[in-house]
């Protein structure tokens, strides 16, 4: 099995409407079922995104490539980590959900504040830095229940296998 996961960000050209956000999920939930697709998407208020997809490699790819890139919606995308994975780390949800802060995804991106002159240059996280943050992220942040999987039980706690 070619398991993998495609870790990345963008920022959304107009924030999304609660309503809106619903439908992505509700859509993208489907499509990730037919293809065997599992993940976590993070949005903040401001229209930030940060996503993991994991499934096998051909589908992963394709989804990024031949829809998420293709969607006049967003922008500035961004892959932060993309690779094999032994295990998937979100195996129960066909999308996760959690909204997240500017700050949150400060400290997931790596973000060095310039005030801090010890760091002359933020270094991103490596992909096992990065998987741990979300994984604590995750276990830490509930989302409102109208915007999770309705599929999954244990609705708002671990997010799968680790």
């Amino acid at each position: 099995m070619d398991l993998c996961h495609l870790i990345y960000q963008s920022k959304s050209l107009v924030p999304f409407e609660t309503s809106e956000l619903v439908d992505l999920l509700r859509r993208s939930r489907a499509y990730n079922r037919a293809h065997g697709i599992t993940g976590i998407l993070l949005y903040t208020a401001d229209g930030r995104f940060l996503q993991v997809l994991e499934g096998l490699r051909d589908e992963v790819r394709q989804l990024y490539h031949d829809r998420i890139l293709q969607d006049p919606r967003h922008c500035g995308w961004q892959v932060l980590s993309e690779g094999p994975s032994p295990h998937r780390l979100f195996a129960t949800w066909s999308m996760g959900f959690r909204t997240a802060q500017a700050a949150d995804m400060r400290t997931l991106l790596g973000y060095v504040a310039p005030a801090d002159l010890t760091l002359r240059i933020p270094r991103p996280h490596t992909p096992p830095e990065l998987t741990a943050l979300l994984l604590d992220f995750v276990s830490r942040h509930a989302t409102a229940p109208h915007l999770e999987d309705s599929l999954l039980p244990g609705r708002n706690g671990a997010a799968g296998q680790r």
